[in-house]
This record gives C-alpha cells, structure tokens and sequence, in this order.
C-alpha cells in the first residue's frame, strides 16, 4: 500500500517551471547589469582607472591593471550569464564581483572620502551631498542575491548550459543528464499517483 504523495506531479512541474523562470531573471539582472557596466566603461578606460584610484584601497600600479581589465571582465562574464553558459560558476564570479563592489563603496564611506562608485562610466571625486553609498550598497545587495538564486539553482529558462551539453550545470560532479531534482520529484510524485490507482502489489 503506498501512500498518496502530497504534491501532485502537475503541481511539482509547476514549481519546477516557476523557479526556471526565476533562473531566467536573475540571469537577465545580474548578467545584463554586469555588461552594461563594462560597455560603459570600455570606451573610456583612462576614466576607469580613475574610478578605482578614487577609493584608495589599492596600490597605484594594481589599481591602473584593474582599471583596465574590470571592464572586459564585466563585459565577458556578463555575456556569459545571459546566455546560462556555465552558469553556476559564471554567477558565482558575478555576485564576488558585486561583493567587492560593495566592499569597495563601504570603505569608501568609513574612510569619509566623496566619490562616484564608478560602476557605470563615472567615477571619481564628488561633493560629498552627491554621494550615494546607501543606495549602491542596497543596489549590490540586490544583485548579489541573484547570483547566489543561480548558485544555487543553476538550472533557468533558454540556457546555453541545456542546450549545448545536455544538462543544467556542465561543472558539476554529480554527473546528471536530462533529470535535475525538481525533475526527480515530478517523477517520483507521478509513481506515487499511479501506485493510488492500484494500491494492492
């Protein structure tokens, strides 16, 4: 005799439809955010180093290398969230960047300097009523919550990952194919619909 599961195997692919969705967001905010940031850095990367000069946090030389390579990186990890290719480590690398982002604004507001983040192009020294730590802080929060949605639960919506490798997570060990756990859960609740129709083995 089996014992009739609670969620039916409409209801689990349901979920499981939801949450892809939400993968699909969080891909298109953290990836599209992340190349809008290098595109409006690329073109001016002399205004870069400057923006990472301004938080005086790193040595002169490293922060004119950072200055220089930050927005290629952001434009290159960007493209790749918003395509789902590798996604739980390409999101894993977005939200430490954003993490550092944040760091960066904090120090800057505990060691009561005026600056521009310099997250989109800007950058630089600001009167201090033109600072907005607060809002960049909250911002960078918001982002980072959706890389860690896509650490983990990589699998969303128009993925390259699915597409090209035949599963949600390439990197990952476990080795699955086409069946990710809200999949295993689906198949599990449509087993134990069937068994209710013939509840005698």
């Amino acid at each position: 005799m089996s014992v009739p599961s609670s969620d039916s195997p409409a209801r689990v692919a349901s979920s499981s439809r939801v949450k892809d969705v939400i993968g699909l967001v969080a891909r298109l905010i953290l990836g599209g955010v992340l190349l809008y940031a290098g595109l409006s850095k690329v073109g001016n990367l002399e205004q870069s180093v400057l923006a990472v000069r301004a938080y005086q946090l790193l040595p002169w030389d490293l922060a004119a290398w950072v200055g220089y390579g930050l927005p290629v990186f952001e434009i290159i990890l960007g493209l790749l969230i918003l395509v789902g290719l590798f996604t739980r480590w390409t999101a894993l690398m977005g939200a430490l960047v954003m993490v550092a982002f944040i760091f960066g604004i904090s120090w800057a507001w505990a060691k009561g300097l005026s600056i521009d983040c310099g997250c989109f192009g800007d950058g630089g020294t600001v009167d201090p009523g033109q600072t907005q730590y607060p809002q960049d802080i909250v911002r960078d929060l918001f982002f980072v919550l959706a890389g860690a949605w896509l650490v983990v639960r990589p699998r969303s919506l128009f993925a390259a990952d699915k597409w090209l490798f035949g599963w949600d997570d390439p990197l990952t060990t476990d080795g699955f194919n086409d069946l990710d756990e809200d999949d295993d859960l689906a198949a599990t609740a449509a087993h134990d619909h069937d068994d209710t129709k013939d509840p005698v083995r």
